[in-house]
């Protein structure tokens, strides 16, 4: 019944589709995320069970994204959708509107959100809510509880995935967490493009410091840029950092004009492909975490 909301529509797209069939040995359970950080939780919590992919792909920038009829019919037959809310897939609802019946869950319920401080979304959650270790146990939590319930014949399954999957990421986080520690507390600074990074910030006992607070507002104007070029004066902070999915070139500036160092890329909206430095999401945490960490040592040296 799903496969026919959108026939009339994208029938040629369609018919491509169906061409290609399902591939073999792919398990019943379809879930279709919003972007690759969530679609590589969920498959942790899936294992065999579940067959997860991705709307967006790898690299991709959320906020913004524009949905195209092929990701239309690749969600058509999905058995449940997983996505972040907290505003930050601006065009979701828009676009499961378009598929009919197909239930979704909401992997932020749950999650006490830090407060967007600035800008068009001030006031509003700051979406990046995965980049917290207690709210990534909760995401886990909450893929393992929808799994259950639109596909209860492999619970046991998801559960034992999702207990398992948690320790990794506690695993992950607390040795990072405990390096950046070290790091003086008048030090630990977090100088990033988009306000992306709250929930590490706050983890991490760190204070933030952006560009813009959200990728779906004005991003790197001259009054942002002047505005974190006088903080990192004022504070002698020794690196600035940007996020992948975005322009760099506002934050070289601040360091240029600083003396700061331009400490690198940080990962937070995407993952990489397989072949990049970031394939998964504990790799994502791993990275990004170092990259800081590497970055404010140099900066004390």
């Amino acid at each position: 019944m799903r496969k026919n909301v959108l026939a009339s529509v994208f029938a040629p797209v369609l018919g491509v589709a169906a061409m290609a069939g399902v591939p073999a040995g792919a398990a019943d359970f379809k879930v279709v995320t919003t972007f690759t950080v969530l679609a590589d939780m969920a498959q942790q919590v899936g294992g065999d069970a579940a067959e997860v992919v991705s709307i967006t792909k790898p690299g991709a920038e959320i906020h913004g994204y524009e949905p195209t009829p092929r990701d239309i019919v690749g969600a058509v037959d999905a058995d449940l959708i997983l996505w972040n809310g907290m505003n930050l897939e601006l065009w979701f609802e828009q676009f499961i509107s378009n598929l009919g019946d197909i239930p979704s869950a909401t992997l932020t319920d749950g999650v006490e959100p830090i407060s967007i401080g600035e800008g068009e979304y001030e006031g509003k959650p700051n979406p990046h809510a995965w980049m917290g270790l207690d709210n990534a146990l909760i995401y886990v939590d909450n893929i393992a509880a929808a799994f259950t319930e639109h596909d209860p014949d492999n619970a046991a399954t998801y559960a034992a995935n999702a207990e398992s999957y948690k320790q990794e990421i506690r695993d992950t986080i607390t040795p990072l967490r405990d390096r950046i520690a070290q790091i003086p507390e008048d030090q630990r600074w977090l100088v990033t493009c988009e306000g992306a990074f709250s929930y590490l910030a706050r983890d991490f006992g760190m204070k933030e410091l952006y560009l813009w607070p959200m990728n779906a507002d004005q991003t790197g104007t001259p009054q942002q840029v002047r505005k974190v070029i006088d903080s990192v004066r004022d504070n002698d902070i020794p690196v600035v950092f940007c996020e992948s999915t975005v322009n760099t070139s506002p934050a070289k500036q601040v360091a240029r004009e600083t003396g700061a160092a331009y400490g690198g890329v940080l990962y937070v909206d995407s993952l990489s492909t397989a072949e990049g430095p970031v394939p998964s999401y504990l790799d994502l945490l791993r990275v990004t975490s170092q990259t800081v960490a590497d970055g404010l040592d140099a900066g004390l040296k």
